[in-house]
């Protein structure tokens, strides 16, 4: 499996396309990773960084703090007073030590280890179009059946989870509002369109929200489409067009947070997101990515540390406004309950420096923070998907993900073991991973709430587990055949570190 740099970029397969139109309260860590040292160069030669200052909410202290950051020859981008977040750009290569020494300042450090200026490639190559022909015979396609859509006889994950005989019942509340931070959501698609919040949309790019019509939508169409997928699975309408998603009555929204220059998720962009969701009424939101440059964020770094706790305090706010936030687990099969994992990816802006890391003391961001929704992948079988992260008491729930390897469906013109769902400009394609778990249950919460409207983020939790269907852990996980155990599940069939408390049912989330 080839590792790629961000969670959108876990899936380990290129999509196939079809086009239907002419688309933290954390204790201190003990030693698990050597702090970064300060830059050794001179301020004139120092690489410009996005840093993040952490303060006390009161506005004496963010106002002295904003004085210290001037003086530091620091320039503030954005501040969150709400929450006590300042994102700041500087070259000072001392700012962050400097900062940190200010009466006020909690934490502080930066965001990134490449400058701001730097660009970067993606790891995602291009999409594999069908022929015109092709295209054209599918755009003529008719539902199979009544009530169905026209490619959703390939749409294994929703039979599997009841969602199909669910949209009968309850489709979800158009009232409800899921929003897709991620790498921006191309509204115009037929599937999407019907169910887009504009008002609720936005790009957290650099850390300020823009509303500007449009700014949600993928920078590159044709490498930034995990979002629309992602959108696609959670949303997309029964309109008698190409795929339905999990809630086809509920309402998508797209915040987008991945840098147009090297399609990575910068802490600041979360924070935006995060306090914009909240602030706009945003019920749900699905977090298929994890928080760039690091992997995982360790308690003994001060930049790391400053990380965490910024995004933590903003989807905290979430939480307290009423939010609901589930995030993938990752599709590095690690096992977040162990005593130690080797993270060879990170700084991923950089060059990557291997370290062992120990998963309770360093954090897995949004996924590990208090409150958020972990979700590991399943296939068609309802086995741990060969790729997903799991871990006794980390994982809450499971969901379809895909895998393509061991977990191939057997009742689908495709017999293809990923997942369907849409692409921008009309289109539609194939993606596996835990990006695509968690929308899954992100659209079984959607049905939920649907159903609870007053349910609190904590009790829509609860309810997302209840109606949750454990398989219990396997007598044996040899997906390779080789004679040796490819991941260990702990627990019963109540909870285990596969599945949480289960694989999410929409049939019994509207029962």
């Amino acid at each position: 499996m080839v590792h790629l740099r961000s969670r959108r970029r876990l899936g380990v397969a290129v999509p196939l396309v079809l086009s239907l139109t002419a688309s933290l309260g954390f204790l201190p860590a003990a030693a698990s990773a050597a702090p970064l040292a300060e830059p050794a160069a001179q301020a004139a030669d120092a690489p410009n960084l996005a840093y993040v200052v952490n303060t006390r909410t009161d506005h004496r202290t963010i106002e002295s703090v904003k004085k210290a950051i001037a003086a530091a020859d620091g320039t503030v981008v954005a501040t969150y007073a709400k929450i006590g977040v300042i994102v700041v750009h500087s070259a000072n290569p001392s700012f962050g030590a400097q900062i940190r020494a200010v009466r006020g300042v909690q934490s502080a450090g930066a965001t990134r280890t490449a400058p701001l200026s730097a660009a970067g490639t993606t790891d995602d190559g291009p999409a594999q179009k069908l022929s015109k022909a092709q295209n054209a015979k599918i755009a003529s396609a008719s539902a199979a059946t009544e009530g169905s859509e026209p490619l959703e006889a390939d749409q294994w994950d929703l039979r599997a989870i009841g969602a199909d005989k669910a949209a009968k019942i309850n489709p979800g509340s158009s009232k409800v509002t899921v929003a897709v931070i991620d790498t921006g959501v191309d509204d115009t698609h037929p599937d999407l369109a019907p169910n887009f919040s504009a008002s609720q949309s936005a790009n957290c790019v650099g850390g300020v929200a823009d509303t500007t019509p449009g700014a949600w939508r993928p920078y590159n169409p044709a490498e930034d489409y995990h979002g629309t997928h992602v959108a696609g699975e959670i949303a997309a309408a029964r309109n008698g067009i190409g795929v339905a998603g999990v809630a086809p009555g509920v309402k998508v929204a797209g915040i987008k947070v991945s840098d147009p220059k090297n399609g990575l998720f910068y802490p600041e962009n979360v924070v935006c997101a995060f306090v914009f969701a909240a602030d706009h009424g945003v019920e749900i939101t699905n977090n298929s990515y994890y928080v760039d440059p690091w992997l995982y964020n360790c308690m003994d770094d001060p930049d790391q540390k400053a990380i965490v706790d910024a995004v933590n305090r903003a989807q905290l706010y979430a939480q307290k406004k009423g939010t609901l936030n589930l995030a993938s687990a990752g599709n590095s099969n690690h096992d977040l309950d162990s005593d130690a994992i080797v993270d060879d990816t990170s700084p991923d802006d950089a060059t990557p420096v291997p370290r062992t890391i120990d998963p309770h003391t360093c954090f897995d961001v949004p996924t590990q923070l208090p409150g958020v929704v972990t979700v590991s992948a399943t296939g068609v079988k309802n086995l741990k998907s060969y790729y997903s992260t799991y871990g006794y008491g980390v994982i809450d729930i499971a969901a379809p993900g895909g895998d393509r390897k061991f977990q191939i469906p057997t009742d689908t013109p495709s017999a293809n073991g990923r997942i369907l769902s849409t692409m921008p400009n009309g289109e539609y394609g194939w993606l596996q991973g835990t990006s695509m778990a968690s929308p899954h249950a992100a659209g079984v919460a959607a049905l939920l709430k649907s159903k609870y409207p007053y349910a609190t983020p904590s009790q829509l939790q609860a309810l997302l587990k209840a109606q949750a269907d454990n398989p219990g852990c396997p007598e044996s996980y040899d997906q390779d055949g080789d004679g040796t155990q490819d991941a260990v599940c702990e627990g019963g069939k109540r909870y285990n570190g596969f599945y949480g408390f289960g694989i999410v049912n929409a049939l019994k989330a509207v029962d």
